[in-house]
């Protein structure tokens, strides 16, 4: 699906390749961001767009000698790991309850943490710069040390998967932990006290910035790239425990070399090219899909998951959509459906049946099929998943 130009009175021009009408709520975002000095070219919606605190989530924007902290978020460096196994379907008959006993009990979830710091985390170089970051996060060192390998909970999730080949894939959706997100609360209330010194009114005050070539700017670029490291990290420390689980039940414990791997974040930002310029560029809920860019685009739990390969697209900041998106909201999907609803719709898929996990049930996210078709200009598919186990945080 090409893009629409949103027409809205806005400093910057609104692309958008969702095929739904935006609510008020999210068009007055869309606005406010659109209306900031500093915004690059315009703005990129993607396909599962939908509302966020400041910037909206399946936001891309590029900025020139500036940076939002909300327009990445609070959970910094969030994204998806994923691995091709040489396993193949027939291989899980009459294992997959265990393997999610197992899963929950190796791999922390929710507010859990790990109980020992195995070799692996001891051995991160990110620990060798954690004095250096905001002094708002100095006391969390032996808390960012045990839930480095935890999921954490919400939306995150472990899942075995498989493709329309019958091969089995691993996957799962992670980022920063507590340090992540305490990191950009620092900096967003830093960001906040000078525009209100200044007096500058913001169009919504959780659109604070830093100027690049001052103290906060660089501070806030040194925190953000270290819990985007943090976050990658994470994933590759959980999905090392879930491939030797995998491991122990299909091959007796002996080791696999994946065939294909992918770690993509889709809560982050980085210094990019883009129409011949070095600019900021945000994604916030959105992948990088550059031309030749492998990413992972997830459904909804009991809904198809997607590996795909970017095209490069210059109008989306060659970028595409992180999921299916939120239909509904968390407290408004408990308020609409129930128990016998999760386990209809949750059907053939090995994972908790229980009220602790109905806002994040398929009927409260956006049809991934659909969002896959207003994004065809963005990405090709390289592989279908449908989970088989799940694991929710």
């Amino acid at each position: 699906m090409p893009y629409e130009k949103l027409n809205l009175s806005t400093r910057s021009p609104i692309l958008s390749w969702a095929n739904h009408d935006l609510g008020y709520e999210e068009i007055q975002m869309a606005k406010n961001v659109a209306s900031l000095p500093f915004i690059f070219k315009h703005v990129s919606l993607m396909p599962d767009v939908h509302l966020g605190k400041g910037a909206l989530v399946g936001s891309v924007i590029a900025t020139k000698d500036a940076i939002i902290p909300a327009a990445i978020g609070v959970d910094i460096g969030c994204g998806m790991c994923a691995i091709k196994t040489p396993y193949t379907a027939d291989q899980l008959e009459g294992k997959l309850k265990k393997i999610r006993q197992d899963i929950e009990a190796l791999i922390p979830v929710g507010f859990d943490e790990n109980k020992d710091v195995n070799k692996m985390v001891l051995n991160w170089q990110g620990w060798k710069s954690f004095k250096d970051l905001h002094l708002g996060v100095q006391h969390l060192d032996g808390k960012a040390l045990k839930q480095m390998g935890s999921l954490g909970g919400g939306n995150h999730f472990i899942e075995v998967c498989v493709d329309t080949e019958d091969s089995v894939w691993l996957m799962l959706h992670s980022g920063s932990r507590n340090i992540g997100n305490m990191l950009a609360k620092n900096h967003i209330q830093t960001g906040r006290e000078l525009a209100k010194m200044a007096g500058e009114k913001l169009p919504d005050p959780e659109l604070a910035y830093f100027v690049e070539g001052t103290p906060e700017f660089a501070a806030y670029w040194r925190d953000l790239q270290w819990a985007q490291q943090y976050a990658q990290f994470n994933r590759d420390v959980m999905m090392a425990r879930f491939k030797q689980i995998m491991e122990r039940h299909l091959a007796g414990g002996k080791p696999f070399k994946p065939t294909l791997s992918v770690n993509c974040h889709h809560n982050y930002a980085e210094r990019e090219t883009h129409y011949g310029e070095r600019v900021y560029v945000t994604r916030k809920g959105a992948v990088r899909a550059q031309e030749g860019d492998l990413g992972i685009i997830p459904g909804s739990m009991g809904a198809k998951s997607y590996i795909v390969r970017g095209k490069g697209c210059a109008e989306s900041y060659c970028s595409c959509s992180h999921g299916a998106g939120r239909l509904l909201s968390r407290s408004k999907a408990k308020r609409t459906y129930t128990l016998d609803d999760l386990v209809q719709q949750t059907q053939g898929i090995e994972c908790r049946k229980d009220e602790g996990i109905i806002d994040e049930i398929p009927a409260a996210y956006k049809p991934i099929e659909q969002v896959m078709e207003n994004q065809n200009d963005l990405v090709e598919v390289v592989a279908t998943l449908k989970q088989v186990v799940c694991v929710k945080g």
